[in-house]
């Protein structure tokens, strides 16, 4: 047995392999939150730091734009440096970045600070999966993948119930002040638990290969981010969506070429259909829940006049049908495999959706709970087969790499997700609004459902009231419609393509043969 097997084993084998885990979990557990608990302390925030409606905007996307465009290469260097060193790196960048965030005085300093939040972010999400792929042999892998994938989950509800709360008593600081205790308790984890691996160091880092997924990445967030608000024809969208395409056109071309340095993307990897079609289930996944994660809190807080707080807590049916799916298929998967069990989440995510169509302005809360738990449980699962399939088939010494490859896809199929189904709900919003209003207060309702709410609120007319509620339902429903043929769609690709379980670790050991064959 070679030097490095056997280190591997004995990294494998370490019996402190699940506090390391804990560690890495309450990190992407804060990462999660951090996503949503910025929306409810916005209003606090624009009256506190005067901030303007585009600075209001940058506050999300800048955290968005820094994750995206560094996710690949923060991956590649955890790789080549050492993947605990890169993690320590990542947290002490999230801990200040939080603690930046807190104590802001301007806007532009909270934009800078989140763009600080967005890179430690983009370090530690493709190291924590990493960590699963090193720790643990493939019997554990499975169980290690459902415990992050719910960590990660689990913080998106919880940050408008966190955020509520600790803004109904402290000041608009206080929702990143939060992070600063967990963060403090894993860094200190990661530092006792989590042991030192590197991958190979063989040839020259490829810098041109890395500017140009980051190019890539950050034009095509932009664009993506930007179209919905600024309308897809916009010259600054079309820049960011064609500069995208043609960074990654470049990126293909230039990867494609043996020019003597380490490939941010290893073909042979790649090539493997556990790991290219389980990277896209995952993806198409992210897409159906993200749209969905995106459109629930609005109706809640537009239709059915729930408060920031109330709307976390009534997002949490979906986050417990995500948890029972990952949980049964994790049971499942041995004797079904994933290609049957992802199709049956798809099927079950678009049943989901199908039911989302009947809700109506006075259909009432259990309706959406029943609605969301039965997307949260199939696409859940979904999610779940497809990552558990990717993650297998990594080689240890490609594994925060190719995890981070895995996370960009998703990344893309996230904001795509919001991105599109949010501009199909604004458009089919502002088309079923009355006809015949004045051209100010139609331009002002058609802004967003919660706008349209105060104005209407304002105005003293339960009539325009319903209205709104009623042009935000034939949205949402729109919404329903194409996430359940997303779903669908999903589901015939896993049909088709998606290897089983016992592929899947058959195509692992020759990732790993392959990886052993590039270093001879």
């Amino acid at each position: 047995m070679s030097q490095s097997n056997v280190s591997e084993s004995r990294i494998a084998a370490n019996p402190r392999r699940w506090w390391a885990l804990a560690a890495t979990s309450t990190t992407v557990l804060v990462i999660g939150l951090d996503t949503t608990i910025l929306n409810v302390a916005l209003p606090d925030i624009a009256v506190s730091l005067h901030a303007t409606g585009a600075q209001l905007q940058w506050f999300a996307d800048s955290y968005l734009l820094a994750l995206g465009a560094l996710l690949l290469p923060a991956g590649v260097l955890g790789d080549r440096y050492g993947r605990k060193r890169s993690t320590v790196v990542g947290l002490v960048l999230f801990f200040l970045g939080s603690l930046w965030c807190a104590l802001s005085t301007s806007a532009e300093s909270l934009i800078a600070a989140r763009t600080l939040l967005g890179v430690g972010a983009a370090v530690l999400i493709p190291l924590a999966m990493s960590s699963v792929v090193v720790l643990f042999e493939a019997e554990e892998r499975t169980r290690a993948i459902a415990t992050l994938g719910i960590s990660t989950m689990v913080g998106l509800p919880l940050g408008p119930i966190v955020a509520g709360v600790l803004l109904q008593h402290f000041w608009w600081g206080s929702v990143f002040v939060v992070n600063l205790p967990v963060i403090a308790l894993a860094l200190v984890a990661v530092l006792l638990f989590l042991p030192e691996t590197v991958g190979t160091r063989g040839r020259r880092l490829d810098l041109v290969g890395i500017l140009l997924t980051s190019v890539g990445m950050l034009a095509a967030t932009y664009g993506v981010i930007e179209g919905p608000e600024r309308g897809w024809t916009d010259p600054l969208v079309l820049a960011g969506l064609v500069g995208g395409a043609a960074a990654f056109g470049a990126f293909v071309w230039w990867q494609r070429r043996d020019r003597g340095v380490e490939p941010v993307v290893d073909p042979a990897l790649w090539r493997q259909p556990a790991f290219r079609w389980g990277a896209l289930t995952a993806a198409v996944a992210s897409l159906a829940f993200f749209g969905a994660m995106f459109v629930v809190p609005q109706y809640l807080r537009g239709v059915l006049g729930e408060d920031a707080l109330g709307t976390g807590v009534r997002s949490v049916p979906m986050v417990l049908g995500l948890f029972v799916g990952l949980r049964l298929t994790m049971l499942l998967l041995p004797r079904f495999g994933a290609r049957v069990l992802g199709v049956c989440g798809f099927v079950v995510g678009a049943l989901g959706f199908l039911l989302g169509t009947r809700v109506g302005v006075d259909s009432g809360y259990g309706l959406t709970a029943a609605w969301t738990v039965l997307v949260g449980a199939g696409v859940g699962a979904a999610l779940f087969c497809g990552q558990n399939g990717a993650l297998a088939a990594l080689p240890r010494e490609r594994a925060a790499a190719g995890s981070a490859l895995v996370q960009v896809l998703r990344q893309i199929g996230s904001v795509a997700g919001i991105a599109v189904l949010g501009a199909l709900l604004s458009a089919a919003y502002r088309a079923g609004l009355p006809t015949g209003l004045p051209a100010e207060l139609a331009d002002t309702l058609g802004r967003n459902v919660a706008t349209g709410m105060a104005v209407a609120a304002q105005s003293g007319s339960v009539s325009l009231e319903y209205a709104v509620r009623s042009a935000f339902v034939g949205g949402l429903t729109a919404t329903m419609w194409v996430s359940s043929a997303i779903c669908l769609l999903g589901a015939a690709m896993v049909a088709r393509y998606l290897p089983d379980n016992r592929a899947v670790a058959a195509e692992s050991g020759d990732a790993v043969d392959v990886s052993a064959r590039d270093r001879g």
